[in-house]
C-alpha cells in the first residue's frame, strides 16, 4: 500500500503542478507579461512546486532530513541526470542570461546553505539548524534573483520578450479551475508522498537522507527529466537548461526559505557530503560552457554527468 501510494502521491502532485503553470502562465498572458519572464518565473515556480509542499509537508511533521535532502538530491539530479540525459541525446546550447546570472546565483546558493545551515561546524555549538532568520535570508536572495530576472529580461529586444515559454491561453473561468485543481493535487500529492517515504525508509532501514535523494528528490524532477530529454531530441533545449538552473535556484533559496520560516529545520552534518557533490556538479556545468566550441553541454561532458550521478547513487546504497 505504501508503494502504491507512494506512485499516486508523485502522479499527483506532478499533474496538479502541471495544471497549476498553465493556469498561471494563462492569467500572466492576460496581464500582458511577456513569455520570456513568464519561463523564467512562472514556469521555474511551478518546477519547484513539487519540492516546496513535499518540504511544507516535512517540515511541519519534523522530517528535516527528509526536507533537506529532498532539496540538495533534487539539484543533483538536475544536472547530472537531467542535463546528463539530455545533454548525450543531442548537445545543449546555453543561453547568456543562464552563463551571466542563473549559473552564479546556483552556485551561491549552494554555499550560502553550506554557511548558515552548518552551526556546529562554524560556531562550534552541539547542533546545527536552519533557523526562521536564516529562511528570510534566502527568501531575500530569492527576491534579488527575481529582481534582477526582470530588470534583465526587460531590458531586451521586443521581439526577444515573445520568446521561450509557449503560453497557451485560456478564459478567466478555465485558467481559475486549473489553478486550484492544481492547488488541491500538490496537498494531496505531497501529504501522500511524505506519509509514504517516511513508512518505506523504516521499512528498506534507510534513512530519511537516502530516501529524500533517492526516492522523492528522483520522484519530483520527473517532470523536468521528461520535458528537457524530449526538448533535447527536437534541438529546443536552450530555453530548458535555464530552466534547469533556475529550478535549482529556486529550491534552495524560495523552498528551503519558505520552509525554515515556517518551522526551523534541524540540519545534519552528513549531508554535506551531498552538498558538496550538488557545488561540485553546478561548478563542473558552470566549467563545461567554456570547455569545447561555443556555449553548450556535448555528449562526452553529459556522459561525465551521467557517470558522476550513478556512481553518486552506488555510494549512497552503499
Amino acid at each position: 500500500m505504501d508503494y502504491l501510494l507512494l506512485i499516486i502521491g508523485m502522479a499527483i502532485l506532478i499533474y496538479g503542478a502541471n495544471l497549476l503553470v498553465q493556469g498561471a502562465s494563462s492569467f500572466a498572458k492576460m496581464l500582458q507579461i511577456p513569455n520570456l519572464i513568464i519561463g523564467l518565473t512562472v514556469v521555474a515556480f511551478g518546477t519547484s512546486f513539487p519540492e516546496l509542499i513535499i518540504n511544507i509537508f516535512a517540515s511541519l511533521n519534523g522530517q528535516s532530513d527528509l526536507a533537506v535532502g529532498n532539496v540538495v538530491g533534487s539539484n543533483i539530479i538536475n544536472v547530472l541526470l537531467v542535463i546528463g540525459l539530455a545533454a548525450v541525446i543531442k548537445p545543449m546550447q546555453i543561453q547568456s542570461f543562464t552563463v551571466r546570472y542563473e549559473l552564479p546565483f546556483s552556485l551561491l546558493a549552494m554555499a550560502l546553505l553550506f554557511v548558515v545551515a552548518n552551526d556546529g561546524l562554524i560556531n562550534g555549538t552541539n547542533f546545527s539548524i536552519l533557523h526562521r532568520s536564516d529562511g528570510l535570508i534566502f527568501l531575500s536572495f530569492f527576491l534579488i534573483f527575481i529582481y534582477y530576472t526582470f530588470v534583465v529580461t526587460t531590458q531586451g529586444k521586443p521581439h526577444d520578450q515573445d520568446e521561450g515559454h509557449d503560453v497557451k491561453e485560456m478564459s478567466k473561468i478555465k485558467s481559475g479551475i486549473f489553478i486550484l485543481i492544481g492547488m488541491i493535487g500538490l496537498y494531496f500529492g505531497g501529504d501522500f508522498i511524505v506519509d509514504s517515504a517516511s513508512t518505506l525508509a523504516k521499512q528498506w532501514g534507510l534513512s530519511d537522507v537516502v530516501i529524500g535523494i533517492l526516492v522523492v528528490a528522483l520522484g519530483t524532477s520527473l517532470p523536468e527529466l521528461a520535458t528537457s530529454v524530449v526538448a533535447s531530441y527536437k534541438g529546443n533545449a536552450d530555453m530548458a537548461i535555464g530552466n534547469i538552473v533556475g529550478s535549482n535556484i529556486f529550491n534552495v533559496f524560495l523552498v528551503l526559505g519558505v520552509s525554515a520560516t515556517i518551522s526551523p529545520i534541524e540540519f545534519n552534518p552528513a549531508i554535506n557530503i551531498d552538498l558538496l557533490i550538488a557545488f561540485i556538479s553546478t561548478l563542473l556545468l558552470f566549467i563545461f560552457v567554456f570547455t569545447g566550441k561555443g556555449r553548450k553541454v556535448d555528449r562526452v561532458e553529459g556522459s561525465i554527468f551521467l557517470v558522476l550521478y550513478f556512481a553518486y547513487v552506488a555510494w549512497l546504497l552503499m
